[in-house]
């Protein structure tokens, strides 16, 4: 690194200026190997993101989340509030993998998979480079005064920018209503669901400020994945870096000169052309090494690539590598902390996967009512309960019967035989009734088995309470 005020860019960021206005950036377009490979990735994430709300696994939707009736499908199983453990052991491990990946890897998932980078690289400003053109021309259009031009694109780019947040939020809702409700929406018209279009709206509204003005802020500012990076990389975590061994050499860097011989002058490779900063879209100088703003989009790599190509040196200037890796020449291994990391994530996968394959698709809670005491007939002793049933399938459950498992007795409820509704809670109130003679104490646990059609589907146990015994 250059050792002129080499931590002065620590003190402000790139997207404010002096004033403390806002300084807006002007990437210039990218490509290469990695941006190539980085548009097929996002080709892939977003027809997944856009796809997923309207794809049906066996009647369910592949991802809903259904917060306000709390319903959740995930992968196409349905889970309720009653599997929240399930939700909680996968947060747990959604987190533990981006921990070992960022050790690993840095912020790789910021610049490959993040929506916010995805949305905003390769969907917004993709529009803006086709109507405005590349950097030099956005910044001129900028400062150009308001003719016909400059109100023709930037209505345009505006009016694309919205129609883009508008299908977002569409997208968004049937993630969170169901894409049968949105879909049933569009088809009965805005004009029937006045209260919905106006969330749309507003959603809307949030994704146009994000992408046409906040932008880049997002990951500076808001993001809390930039500062979570710094407490998790090390010297041996694969980041974008710039060599600065191999950049600066003795001499640091310097501008290319015709028939100049660098290397007896002490100049490392770096041609100090600043083609790193033109691209990056969050203004940063990735020579100044690993900073909480770099994304690891790969954007310099390219431009860094093609640079020393045309000027006859080595490419991977910058690259991905590590500290040691670029100082020392040591490549990476795994050490305790990421074998740790590692047999944590396995344990909370295994877990994860051994839960789902427990779980049942009928889930029953049978309890006794609350402010009843039993009540005796003869010698046979009678308590009533609440039951609930959850069906988590796509199919109506008939002729539901509950029967004692672990006593004698009967069990009589109120109605008759109950029927669960695909996906759907039905309660009811039962008797259960059992003999003074089979109850070994004044609270008796009972085993209940849960029949469909004679089939057993579901076991559950509550309480039963007699009267007390003597010896």
């Amino acid at each position: 690194m250059s050792t002129d005020n080499k931590e002065v860019f620590r003190d402000s960021i790139g997207t404010i200026d002096d004033s403390g206005k806002r300084n807006f950036i002007y990437p210039k377009k990218p490509k290469g190997k990695f941006y190539t490979y980085r548009t097929y990735v996002s080709w892939l994430l977003l027809a997944f993101m856009l796809a997923s709300p309207f794809i049906k696994i066996k009647g369910n939707q592949f991802l809903l989340f259904n917060v306000l009736e709390r319903k959740f499908h995930i992968f196409g199983f349905p889970f309720w509030p009653q599997d929240f453990y399930l939700l909680v052991i996968s947060l747990l491990v959604s987190v533990v993998f981006i921990i070992l990946f960022t050790v690993i890897f840095g912020r790789i998932f910021c610049g490959w998979m993040c929506p916010q980078t995805i949305f905003m690289e390769m969907v917004f400003r993709k529009v803006e480079y086709l109507i405005e053109g590349d950097r030099s021309k956005q910044i001129k259009l900028d400062k150009q005064q308001w003719d016909t031009e400059k109100i023709r694109k930037r209505l345009l780019k505006w009016f694309s920018f919205f129609l883009i947040s508008f299908i977002i939020s569409n997208v968004f809702l049937a993630y969170i209503i169901g894409s049968d409700e949105v879909l049933g929406y569009i088809i009965e018209g805005p004009v029937n669901h006045i209260g919905t279009l106006v969330k749309l709206l507003v959603f809307t509204a949030v994704f146009y400020f994000v992408f046409a003005w906040f932008r880049e802020q997002v990951c500076i500012i808001v993001c809390p994945y930039g500062r979570l990076q710094g407490a998790l990389l090390d010297n041996k975590s694969i980041n974008v870096a710039y060599d600065f061994v191999r950049g600066e050499n003795e001499s640091g860097r310097k501008k290319l000169r015709k028939d100049e011989n660098r290397e007896d002058l002490g100049h490392g490779d770096c041609i100090d052309c600043k083609q790193c900063v033109q691209v990056c879209p969050t203004g940063i100088d990735i020579r100044n090494g690993t900073q909480l703003e770099c994304i690891n989009c790969t954007a310099c790599i390219d431009a860094c690539d093609d640079i020393m190509d045309k000027s006859g040196f080595d490419k991977g200037l910058i690259r991905y590598a590590s500290e040691d890796d670029i100082e020392k020449k040591e490549k990476f291994k795994f050490n305790a902390r990421l074998i740790a990391y590692s047999a944590i994530l396995t344990i909370l996968v295994v877990a994860l996967v051994t839960l789902l394959f427990l779980r049942n698709d009928v889930e029953a809670t049978v309890l006794r009512l609350p402010g009843q005491t039993f009540q005796t007939s003869g010698a046979a002793i009678k308590n009533i309960y609440t039951v609930k049933l959850i069906n988590k399938t796509t199919e109506d459950i008939e002729n539901v019967e509950i029967k004692l498992i672990s006593h004698k007795g009967t069990v009589e409820v109120v109605g008759g035989y109950l029927k669960v509704k695909k996906q759907a809670l039905q309660s009811g109130t039962l008797f259960i009734e059992i003999n003074k003679k089979d109850l070994s104490s004044s609270k008796e646990n009972l085993n209940i088995g849960i029949y469909s059609n004679g089939k057993l589907i579901e076991t559950t146990t509550t309480n039963f309470m007699g009267p007390l015994k003597h010896n």
